[in-house]
């Protein structure tokens, strides 16, 4: 019973996700999302599956762990992902770039804003799609969060998620940043020691 029940555990209680709105998707959704989708509202919304995005979590927390953090960069180009994701790279080590990402950061060593990235982290592939093309054409892997609207083509690692909702962006960063430090710890043999005083306010947008 007992390994039931961990095997049940979510990484917040399911009613703090529902309460973030983490779940709840778009109106529209595509064939590469279905997978993620477990039923659609009354009002057309279509809903995530809370234990799906859960696992996926923590298969990116794992993967992101194994990358020197100042390699991994961080796209936002959506208002509301701009803080989440300001302090994921704070609080991990990571690199941020929000708000518009300047064409060759990725490809164009003469550009003043050329990086060399190991790992791609985006908010949302329609908003961050130069910096996903440019990852692509480079061959790095693409960590995606990716809403019920979303093509997941050429994205490595989905995490299913509403990537639009200012409380579901800081929910979402809060706990890879969490998970992904965490899974460093564990690696070091120093879980025991392991932190983490943030919360997910400390990463939401203000209004």
């Amino acid at each position: 019973m007992a390994a039931e029940r961990e095997k049940e555990e979510t990484l917040i209680p399911s009613s703090d996700y529902l309460a973030s709105g983490i779940h709840i998707g778009t109106q529209q959704k595509t064939g590469d999302m279905k997978r993620f989708i477990y039923q659609a509202r009354s009002d057309g919304l279509y809903l995530l599956d809370i234990r799906q995005m859960d696992e996926r979590l923590r298969r990116a927390a794992k993967f992101l762990a194994n990358y020197d953090p100042k390699t991994i960069l961080v796209v936002a180009a959506r208002e509301y992902g701009h803080q989440p994701v300001k302090m994921f790279a704070e609080v991990t080590g990571a690199a941020a770039n929000v708000e518009r990402f300047i064409p060759g950061t990725l490809t164009n060593p003469d550009s003043a804003h050329f990086v060399e990235p190991a790992v791609l982290i985006v908010t949302d592939p329609m908003t961050d799609e130069q910096a996903l093309r440019e990852a692509v054409s480079i061959g790095i892997p693409i960590v995606a969060l990716c809403d019920a609207n979303n093509s997941t083509a050429n994205i490595d690692l989905i995490i299913p998620t509403n990537n639009k909702g200012r409380k579901a962006l800081a929910t979402v960063y809060w706990l890879l940043a969490r998970e992904m430090l965490r899974e460093r710890y564990r690696r070091e043999g120093k879980e025991d020691k392991f932190t983490f005083t943030y919360t997910a306010e400390d990463f939401e947008a203000t209004l």
